[in-house]
């Protein structure tokens, strides 16, 4: 099950990475966890490593670097960036800046690849913006291993869903799952392509964020796999209303959560 085939509509998440002070550590991790193939990159990409799972791009992982080569002092934390599809990066950022957000990076042309842009929206969660070119992004979701679903995790619903519904076709809802009240979807037309919570719910001090989740076959193994390999538990497994869940964190300090899910799934 699912490659992905074809661009993701605008709005949808489409790619993730993680910038880590040791990429080789991260990339060790990662592949062990979850199957993934990957390795730095070439030096005219600076070394971003595309892993793959089954052959598929399944996610980014580069070392935290300024634009010349040099050690950011001090290092940015080492967190998951989830990049929304657009149309067009440049008109996007205006709708950004137009609806009370900040450009972070950007926007730049990856070679042939696409154009890209980071931002932070008004409620201080990062989020990237990714406009196709050759590549579209995720090649396989919904497997173990693979992104899963998206959720925004912040201490302003209302102005949150008030400025992704401005500056993307995006719409902020209820998801109406029975166990979950009060958890709201973002969709694209029809579809839940992601979703949002409340910081109430999660232990004082977490910043505002947007959060992957990766499919796998059994969260407890992958919990215990995660601590043996020096990664961290935020939140133990538990059972909930889209399935069975952790939060985790790598040996860096990215945190990400793993799902096996009975409903919903990333967009194909």
């Amino acid at each position: 099950m699912p490659d992905k085939t074809g661009p993701y509509k605008p709005g949808t998440p489409c790619w993730i990475d993680l910038m880590v002070p040791d990429q080789q550590a991260a990339l060790d991790f990662y592949c062990d966890l979850f199957g993934w193939q990957g390795e730095v990159g070439p030096p005219e990409t600076g070394g971003y490593s595309v892993c793959l799972l089954k052959g598929k791009p399944v996610a980014g992982i580069m070392k935290a670097m300024n634009p010349d080569g040099t050690v950011p002092d001090p290092l940015p934390p080492t967190v998951w960036t989830t990049y929304l599809a657009t149309d067009s990066v440049d008109a996007t950022l205006k709708a950004v800046t137009d609806a009370g957000g900040s450009v972070v990076m950007g926007p730049q042309d990856v070679m042939d690849l696409g154009r890209m842009a980071v931002i932070t929206d008004p409620t201080g969660a990062v989020v990237g913006l990714w406009q196709a070119g050759t590549f579209d992004g995720a090649g396989i979701v919904n497997e173990h291993g693979a992104l899963i679903w998206n959720e925004l995790n912040t201490g302003d619903t209302k102005a949150a869903a008030d400025f992704y519904g401005a500056v993307l076709p995006l719409e902020a809802a209820p998801a109406g799952m029975p166990g979950a009240e009060g958890y709201i979807a973002f969709k694209v037309g029809d579809r839940a392509i992601g979703g949002m919570m409340d910081l109430s719910a999660l232990p004082p001090g977490v910043p505002p964020h947007w959060m992957p989740y990766f499919g796998v076959d059994d969260v407890d193994s992958i919990q215990n796999a995660a601590v043996r390999a020096g990664g961290s538990v935020l939140a133990p497994a538990f059972d909930m209303a889209a399935g069975r869940m952790a939060v985790l964190a790598d040996p860096q300090g990215g945190g990400f959560s793993v799902i096996k899910a009975t409903a919903p799934e990333q967009p194909e």
